[in-house]
């Protein structure tokens, strides 16, 4: 599936629910030093949100199993639950035979062996803030919702599981709407004078991870001149009129 494509650079999931319990859905992203991506979904008629973010989580990572993945890759989620219960609760649960400090049963253990059983130690779970322009977060929250709701999304070279059947009636076009998406991000990033590593700049710009490795000065990319900074980080400025882009 990835031959040709390099290492996975970026990894994003994140699940939705139209009520809680209710219909709902899973989204998930994958991307590739050669600015491929690959997108996935899924829909459960009768589950919980905090169940669609644990299924996009395993889904992905049982899909990076045997890709080849970049030293830097983390799994991006906007999901705490997600975050805190893999990262240490699950030793806990464990060690108390799958029951809580209060001695319940742990809610959704079936999601958590499996997860627990599919964890990748290269990958570690990163937290994004949801709804906060993170493009790929954006992303996997539409798709996410798209199928909670029964909605098919056009994907990049989709892999779609459930009944979701309803055509997607998005009245902008997809490319535009996280094109969009992007081009807010790169200026607020601008604005406030962040910084950027060289694999969340590729993320940003839609750039093969191996072509920007081997710029070393300033550039331009749309309306925002990208320059080296210390580190090997990255500095975004809007670029003056009559600037001409190199």
């Amino acid at each position: 599936m990835a031959e040709g494509r390099g290492r996975v650079v970026a990894a994003a999931t994140d699940g939705a629910c139209s009520g809680n319990p209710g219909p709902g859905g899973w989204g998930g992203l994958l991307r590739f030093e050669d600015g491929s991506v690959e997108e996935f979904g899924g829909h459960d008629p009768a589950t919980t949100n905090n169940r669609m973010e644990l299924q996009a989580a395993l889904e992905l990572l049982q899909r990076l199993k045997d890709l080849p993945r970049h030293p830097d890759l983390t799994l991006r989620t906007d999901s705490k639950y997600l975050i805190d219960g893999l990262g240490s609760w699950i030793k806990g649960w464990k060690r108390k035979g799958w029951k809580t400090a209060a001695g319940k049963p742990v809610l959704n253990q079936d999601l958590w062996k499996s997860l627990d059983a599919a964890r990748l130690d290269d990958v570690p779970l990163a937290y994004v803030k949801g709804h906060s322009g993170d493009p790929d977060n954006d992303r996997v929250d539409r798709i996410a919702v798209a199928f909670s709701q029964g909605r098919l999304m056009d994907l990049g070279q989709p892999s779609v599981e459930g009944d979701a059947e309803v055509a997607d009636d998005d009245p902008a076009p997809q490319q535009l709407v996280q094109l969009l998406s992007r081009l807010e991000l790169a200026d607020r990033l601008a604005d406030g004078g962040f910084s950027l590593s060289l694999l969340e700049l590729a993320q940003l710009v839609e750039l093969p991870l191996k072509q920007l490795e081997r710029r070393q000065e300033p550039w331009f990319w749309r309306d925002w001149q990208v320059r080296p900074a210390e580190e090997g980080r990255w500095t975004l400025q809007r670029r003056e009129a009559g600037s001409e882009q190199s």
